[in-house]
């Protein structure tokens, strides 16, 4: 079956690129979808992925299906390329699948790495990360305590990590400690067969672990996200 032709800009359509054009010179990144039915008054994110579609079909925008904000404005209402296009980042998203002590290490459940909430994720532009960075191995874990403030990592911030097993001296990590059943946020070292979790706070004193076996590296600190508190 054959699409049927759009004749032109219809209220709509010009409504959502007047403001994909004003969030993206405002913020940098795309608006979601569900931002865009807020602000023209369409209540149906249904609808508004109707009117994106057609946007695409007649070459005012670009969609990646599988990026989160993947909406790239091409032109604006009177057919010019956009300038607002040139600050467009890549937006995916990151999976925030708990939380990571970071001060003196806590008990905390042995389920602690494998709690996810499908809709509990962030959204990250990929400029923001070393540009050989998989985005496929990232997650994210909330931050608890306070022992990586001179690592400028507070209580209530978000680390995005890499998944891995391994870490090399000085990589600031998230480890399962397995003996005590503890998680713990820190600066890794391994010393004479013996392992150092260094915290970033002078006032606190380092985790020396003599059997390595017991340290669990869970993933590596890649990025940290900032949370203003108000």
């Amino acid at each position: 079956m054959m699409a049927r032709k759009k004749a032109g800009l219809g209220e709509r359509h010009k409504r959502i690129l007047k403001f994909l054009e004003k969030f993206q010179a405002d913020n940098g990144y795309p608006p979601s979808i569900r931002e865009i039915g807020e602000n023209t008054n369409i209540s149906s994110t249904s609808v508004v992925n109707y009117y994106l579609n057609q946007l695409e079909e007649m070459n005012y925008i670009e969609r990646e299906s599988n990026v989160s904000r993947g909406i790239r404005l091409l032109r604006n209402l009177e057919g010019n390329l956009s300038q607002a296009a040139q600050v467009i980042s890549e937006m995916f998203t990151v999976p925030v699948i708990g939380r990571i002590v970071a001060g003196e290490p806590v008990p905390v459940p042995s389920s602690d790495f494998n709690y996810y909430d499908q809709e509990t994720g962030i959204d990250i532009a990929r400029s923001l990360l070393p540009p050989r960075e998989k985005t496929a191995d990232l997650f994210a874990l909330e931050v608890q305590g306070d022992s990586m403030i001179d690592a400028m990592v507070n209580d209530g911030d978000l680390v995005v990590m890499r998944s891995v097993s391994s870490a090399e001296n000085g990589e600031m990590v998230a480890v399962w400690l397995s003996d005590r059943d503890e998680t713990t946020l820190k600066y890794f070292f391994k010393e004479n067969g013996k392992i150092r979790l260094q915290p970033a706070n002078p006032s606190m004193k380092p985790i020396i672990i003599d059997n390595p076996a017991q340290v669990q590296v869970q993933g590596k600190v890649v990025l940290v996200i900032r949370r203003l508190k108000g």
